[in-house]
């Protein structure tokens, strides 16, 4: 039997052993190796592996009986677990149930679609949580996650090259402008990351996912030596417009974040600068910690200002009243709008659109912290809106190295 044929041969046997349980109306969750395999992590099971397949824990004895005809074994007792095995055709299944556990609420647990078939599985982090990062399972994944990340980018490089730049001069005015306005007031341009920032002057600052320019020239006006890097060559046209028109000398570096030249990469910098809707981007934060660990000196700082997760994933206004509209700790990235469109007269015929991942603001503090950086704050501030009281809007991290 070729790989095709057995691939074909082990999804059809998935399918009719979820079909079963789907029947039962019991919840299950795919785990193991069979959900890393239906997410595209890895490109098949391991030979002679178990399909793993977890049920809520008071319907094992009905799942059980489900499956008298595949040949289901005695049940086995392991600490909280219980389980049993089972087979269709040649493939092993083990059904697992874990005392107490709620399967349908598990923050974990995805619909995915396979094959033309709807699945619940086990979420590609979940892996990551709980294995060694020398684990040949481990490595997979992180290999799978680069590649999502390298296919993301090309997305979202696509659609912030295209109106960009007629974006800012609807939003901001040319940049001549643009220029007159930060001049006139640099430190109001910062805005609520001045007090963050401290003086900038004489501090060696790099600003990732830049845009713009518009807060990277506010603080080369004050005194620094900024360099922005960002994916968009129409946002660096504006920037570097704007530059000129103030008579600075802006260093736009036009790069995905992820693949900065090596003479970028230098721990020499006083400030790495991030700001709003910014982390969407990252399919895994964990390269990009580590490249802000490597772009400090030893105590330099990250300002990261961005957008709350509660307001970003879960609660919106509809008209004077707040609504819940999400699953904070959904894990599914989506496609949406490209940022700039709301400032386009035209917006309904730009078609562009960004691959986008939502993280929840413990997975984000964790990264950094993880990656040897060390937190010295996290200020959430509220929505300044009456109708949106309560609801925190941005939140502001400050990690040192």
């Amino acid at each position: 039997m070729n790989e095709h044929t057995l691939q074909e041969d082990w999804i059809n046997a998935v399918t009719t052993a979820v079909s079963l349980i789907e029947q039962a109306g019991v919840p299950y969750t795919l785990e193991g190796i069979g959900a890393l395999v239906v997410q595209g992590v890895m490109a098949r099971p391991r030979e002679k592996s178990e399909t793993r397949l977890s049920v809520q824990w008071d319907a094992m004895t009905e799942i059980q009986r489900l499956f008298h005809s595949y040949g289901a074994g005695a049940v086995e007792k392991r600490g909280r677990e219980t389980s049993f095995l089972f087979k269709i055709d040649c493939f092993s299944f083990r059904i697992v149930c874990r005392h107490g556990e709620v399967i349908r609420t598990d923050p974990e647990r995805l619909r995915i679609f396979f094959s033309g078939f709807a699945l619940f599985v086990k979420s590609v982090d979940s892996f990551l949580y709980v294995l060694k990062k020398d684990d040949p399972v481990y490595l997979e994944i992180k290999k799978y996650l680069h590649r999502l990340q390298e296919s993301a980018a090309g997305q979202n490089g696509r659609a912030w090259n295209d109106e960009a730049y007629k974006a800012w001069v609807e939003r901001f005015g040319p940049p001549e402008q643009a220029a007159e306005k930060i001049r006139r007031d640099p430190e109001g341009r910062l805005a609520q990351l001045a007090a963050y920032i401290g003086d900038p002057r004489g501090k060696k600052i790099i600003n990732l996912l830049g845009s713009h320019g518009g807060k990277a020239l506010a603080l080369e006006i004050l005194g620094a030596s900024v360099t922005v890097a960002d994916i968009s060559e129409e946002n660096a046209a504006y920037a570097r417009q704007t530059a000129a028109a103030l008579h600075v000398d802006l260093n736009y570096i036009v790069s995905d974040v992820l693949n900065l030249p090596d003479k970028i990469q230098k721990p020499e910098n006083d400030l790495v600068l991030m700001e709003l809707g910014v982390l969407h981007y990252f399919v895994d934060l964990e390269p990009l910690a580590s490249l802000i660990y490597r772009l400090l000196k030893p105590g330099g700082k990250l300002v990261l200002q961005e957008f709350h997760p509660v307001s970003m994933k879960l609660v919106t206004t509809r008209g004077k009243k707040q609504v819940v509209f999400g699953n904070y700790f959904d894990k599914k990235p989506r496609e949406r709008a490209v940022a700039f469109s709301k400032h386009l007269a035209s917006a309904e015929e730009l078609q562009n659109k960004v691959y986008l991942r939502e993280w929840t603001l413990g997975e984000i503090v964790t990264a950094f912290a993880q990656a040897g950086l060390r937190v010295e704050r996290l200020d959430e501030a509220p929505n300044m809106k009456i109708s949106d009281i309560g609801i925190p809007k941005i939140f502001t991290l400050v990690c040192s190295k």
